[in-house]
């Protein structure tokens, strides 16, 4: 897709032509949308908060009772700190039986770009995908139970993944989230996302004066510089789709002292978890590599997983559906189909859709 057809700020985009034909429940949709309308001040003011208190993983203190609070007064149950301590959970149930609504909030922001994700707009969608069910179930007599979630340390965390091995998703039916994304005007996408390892890489090795007796020391800072070296060469033969790229740091580090520690930060992507890693077993040689020819020693901590995005077929079809007669086109190219989300591994484990909102201009 070329750059033109991208919304952007100063673009008036043409809303493409609607399928005829009627959706299912036309009532149901009305009153979702009656009720997000009504909701829109509340909403706004709401992501506002969140957008100008950037908390990151596992500090989200501000964001949770900012969401938990708004709940209570919508009327939900609320349970605080659900599992971790940033976490919550928001129950609505309807009548006896029914089906189970899953639906994620996300919280957290990133180091020195606070919201640049998007996750205060991730978190009120789905406040007001939760609340427009609710009002739906409430006012057409629909037996079930919606669950709102809320979810802390997407950026590198995993947070969805410890709040799955603690149950928290055991009793959806199905779950959704929604994303902000850059791609077509009024479009919804449907687009996967990449696997990806996280690799924590700590290198140590012994001090010594820098300039008296160097040769005395093994140089962390250089196995990590040597490791990002050999990684930048690896990508002439790691194939386009895959993507790897990382940080290093390190303490109490001085210019006249041979540095004993250096910690890097590395994400290896790919489009399936196969690929992602056999490429991030490359990637480690690398930094093995590096650790046999400074002397140092090299250990790989907090190694985790994000599988690639599945999106379920049925429930997209029937977004698909929904989008195409009432408000636009689907895309399948833009979303965040080159990043990585935990929400990945979700759907490896149970029916999940999550549809990437584009602006429209309005």
């Amino acid at each position: 897709m070329s750059a033109d057809v991208v919304w952007r700020p100063e673009t008036d985009p043409t809303k493409p032509p609607l399928l005829p034909g009627d959706v299912y429940r036309p009532d149901i949709l009305a009153l979702i949308e009656q009720t997000i309308d009504s909701l829109r001040p509340q909403l706004r003011e709401l992501s506002e908060k969140i957008h100008a208190h950037p908390e990151l993983m596992f500090q989200e203190h501000y964001a949770h009772d900012e969401y938990t609070a708004f709940l209570e007064a919508q009327g939900w149950v609320v349970q605080k700190h659900y599992l971790l301590e940033t976490a919550w959970i928001a129950t609505y149930t309807h009548g006896q039986g029914g089906r189970v609504l899953g639906v994620n909030s996300e919280m957290d922001a990133l180091p020195g770009i606070g919201h640049a994700c998007g996750h205060n707009l991730i978190g009120i969608a789905g406040v007001a995908v939760a609340c427009a069910a609710k009002a739906a179930m409430q006012q057409l007599n629909i037996d079930g139970k919606v669950i709102l979630l809320g979810t802390p340390a997407e950026e590198g965390g995993f947070g969805k993944v410890s709040l799955w091995n603690g149950g928290a998703y055991k009793e959806m039916d199905v779950c959704l989230m929604c994303h902000p994304a850059p791609g077509p005007p009024y479009s919804v996408s449907l687009s996967g996302s990449l696997a990806m390892v996280r690799l924590q890489v700590d290198y140590t090795g012994k001090t010594a004066h820098a300039g008296l007796l160097p040769w005395e020391g093994k140089n962390a800072l250089d196995a990590a510089v040597l490791a990002y070296t050999n990684i930048g060469l690896l990508r002439q033969q790691i194939k386009p789709s895959h993507r790897v790229h990382g940080v290093f740091g390190g303490k109490d580090w001085a210019p006249n002292v041979i540095p004993d520690n250096c910690v890097v930060d590395w994400f290896v992507r790919a489009p399936l978890t196969k690929e992602v890693h056999d490429t991030a077993d490359r990637v480690k040689a690398c930094f093995q590599a590096a650790a046999t020819a400074t002397g140092t020693t090299v250990a790989f901590t907090n190694e985790k997983i994000a599988n690639e995005l599945v999106q379920n077929e049925v429930l997209g079809g029937e977004l698909a559906d929904v989008v195409r007669k009432r408000y636009g086109d689907i895309d399948y190219e833009w979303g965040i189909s080159s990043a990585s989300t935990d929400f990945g591994n979700i759907t490896y484990c149970m029916h999940v859709i999550l549809p990437y909102a584009i602006a429209d201009g309005c």
